[in-house]
């Protein structure tokens, strides 16, 4: 009995929770409805309602900003809307820490986030999987040696961690995507990396 239990629950938790996470999800992004006028809702043209709908209409938002924002009169109007934003005292600090986060992250040119390393952590004995980050300039002028930025997620929650500075001969770089890593992370090495055919590349 106790086998078949757990069988079940092998089937039904992984689903369950994928579907919670859509529906949350989706039923978030369906807010963006909101901004359309109350005439034009789906649920009042259509009669009934159609879950999603709010996605489409999130993802037309976002690449329309996006192609609003690569030409001239887009780039002036961000300008214009960030030094608004800018003059207001705490929503200042606010805007520029998040926006310094997501530009690291999500700007194809940046380095960060772009190598999974092994670090020795929480003492010399372990290793701990990393994510090479940027290091300020005066920090690396003062350091002797060459070091890198690196973060470290805890499990099975990686959006908290660790962010030190380390030798960059202390470092193993990983051949492993960021991806893989963060799915190791969060199962807490139950899903693990496949071994790599191409060798470890020991920093030096």
């Amino acid at each position: 009995m106790k086998k078949y239990l757990l069988t079940g629950l092998l089937v039904w938790v992984p689903l369950g929770i994928t579907i919670w996470v859509l529906d949350l999800t989706i039923g978030t992004l369906d807010q963006s409805l909101l901004l359309l006028p109350e005439q034009w809702h789906p649920d009042r043209l259509l009669g009934i309602h159609i879950p999603g709908l709010g996605v489409i209409l999130t993802v037309a938002i976002i690449v329309g900003t996006g192609l609003l924002v690569r030409n001239v009169l887009g780039q002036r109007l961000l300008r214009y809307w960030e030094n608004l934003l800018h003059r207001i005292p705490v929503v200042n600090s606010i805007y520029h820490g998040v926006k310094q986060v997501s530009d690291t992250l999500l700007s194809s040119s940046g380095q960060s986030f772009r190598k999974v390393l092994l670090v020795r952590y929480p003492h010399p004995q372990a290793w701990a999987l990393a994510f090479q980050t940027s290091i300020p300039g005066e920090v690396a002028q003062r350091l002797e040696d060459e070091h890198v930025g690196v973060f470290i997620p805890t499990a099975p929650s990686p959006v908290n961690g660790f962010y030190f500075y380390v030798r960059k001969a202390d470092t193993i770089e990983l051949n492993i995507s960021v991806d893989v890593a963060l799915r190791s992370i969060v199962s807490m090495g139950v899903v693990a990396p496949p071994a790599s055919t191409q060798p470890i590349i020991k920093s030096d």
